[in-house]
């Protein structure tokens, strides 16, 4: 969508169809250029001067539409599809994706396996906190997590709500093989904010770059 115009993403926008399937288009030949297979498509806002309510189901029914066409379209590509909640408490009022429930519920009514959910922490705590149950409950649907820590949305051992090396521990007894994508504001240098991450793999037993001690 056009940012400046205060557009953030086009998928459940009513009369943006035609542009959604062009920027999805675009996005698939950056994808296949830099070798990512997942693709984030963006629901978008409620529009202005409208009331969420009124326009929730036709947003929900464009959105369904949408995800579809994106799915036929990124399957010919062997790509996959994701679709973010985004808190409206905080970070974007107006943004019309807001929980994980939701977010299953739609993708149920789609119905293409390669349509899955990115759950970021950050949003997903603020929204409805539960993350343990959250994460086993969605875990099937899960195809890209993103942290941050709250409410500061900065490195995950700054001071805040979540206990990562908790949750990192039962992300790895739930079997999670993708990436997690460190999607906050460091604080100062962002090398510097990676001690986080030299730290945990220390108490792991692990080298930085997540090799096994033992194994070297």
């Amino acid at each position: 969508g056009n940012q400046k115009a205060g557009e953030m993403g086009l998928a459940a926008v009513p009369g943006r169809q035609a542009a959604f399937r062009q920027d999805l288009s675009a996005a698939v030949q950056y994808a296949r250029a830099v070798g990512c297979p997942r693709i984030h498509l963006m629901a978008g806002r409620v529009p202005l001067g409208t009331d969420r309510a009124t326009v929730a189901d036709e947003m929900e029914t464009t959105f369904i539409e949408n995800l579809r066409y994106a799915a036929d379209f990124l399957a010919q590509e062997d790509m996959i599809g994701l679709v973010e909640p985004i808190n409206n408490r905080i970070t974007d009022p107006r943004y019309f994706l807001n929980t994980p429930h939701q977010a299953a519920a739609i993708l149920e009514k789609v119905g293409r396996p390669n349509l899955k959910v990115q759950l970021d922490l950050f949003h997903c705590q603020i929204m409805d906190g539960n993350l343990s149950r959250n994460l086993e409950t969605y875990f099937p649907l899960i195809g890209h997590i993103q942290i941050a820590q709250v409410p500061g949305r900065h490195e995950p051992d700054s001071p805040g709500e979540l206990n990562f090396p908790y949750i990192f521990e039962l992300l790895e007894s739930l079997s999670y093989s993708g990436y997690v994508g460190c999607e906050y504001a460091p604080k100062g240098d962002t090398l510097e904010g990676l001690g986080w991450l030299r730290s945990y793999w220390e108490s792991r037993g692990l080298q930085h770059g997540g090799t096994s001690k033992a194994a070297e």
